[in-house]
């Protein structure tokens, strides 16, 4: 189950940096490098922090393939179909953040991470592509703003499940965690919620 949902987790991440880079008019290896980088940021960090080193994604040829096949088939689609949707774009984003998440946490109850170094793991491994993307196009990574909606803290969560359902079943704890980040992601949205900011004396 953990591979099909790390091939599954990359290629949708993938599918984010293609689509940010398709909407900031980037030219096909801008596509293809944005998708890439997207696609591994966040998990070769977590491996990383974790110790694992080189990080699997970068030896995983079959993974690598697929991601440039999804930048490739993204920016040819885009150029026939014209540019998709922002909600695909944020459906995907959720998606691969969910799927990093819950897959960052386990990857930290692994090697015997504490909970601390668990969550750290998982939302590491959760906004790391994300982050990397955002500041590759040129916007400021949405983690670091209320952007309207929980983004790191929807992968905090998710990794907090994780943890604390591991006794009961690796792959119980990973569905439960990709779950609570959607539903901490989309809820808040949803809801209105906003994380509280500073603010500046007037």
């Amino acid at each position: 189950m953990v591979e099909v949902l790390v091939v599954v987790g990359t290629v949708v991440f993938a599918l984010t940096g293609a689509l940010v880079a398709v909407e900031k008019r980037f030219d096909l290896v801008g596509v293809m490098v944005l998708a890439a980088v997207t696609a591994v940021g966040g998990g070769s960090v977590r491996d990383l922090v974790a110790g694992t080193t080189p990080p699997p994604a970068l030896t995983n040829e079959p993974l690598l393939w697929a991601i440039a096949a999804t930048g490739l088939a993204t920016f040819l689609g885009t150029r026939s179909l014209g540019t998709p949707p922002r909600r695909l774009l944020y459906a995907a984003d959720t998606l691969s953040l969910a799927l990093f998440a819950a897959l960052g946490a386990q990857t930290g109850i692994e090697v015997g991470f504490g909970f601390w170094g668990t969550v750290f793991a998982g939302t590491v491994s959760g906004v790391g592509g994300g982050i990397i993307r955002d500041l590759l196009s040129g916007e400021v990574p949405g983690v670091l703003y209320r952007s309207g909606d929980f983004y790191a803290t929807a992968a905090a969560g998710g990794a907090t499940a994780t943890f604390l359902l591991d006794p009961v079943g690796a792959d119980l704890s990973l569905v439960a965690g990709a779950v609570v980040v959607v539903a901490l992601r989309v809820g808040s949205r949803l809801a209105g919620l906003r994380l509280p900011v500073g603010r500046t004396p007037t």
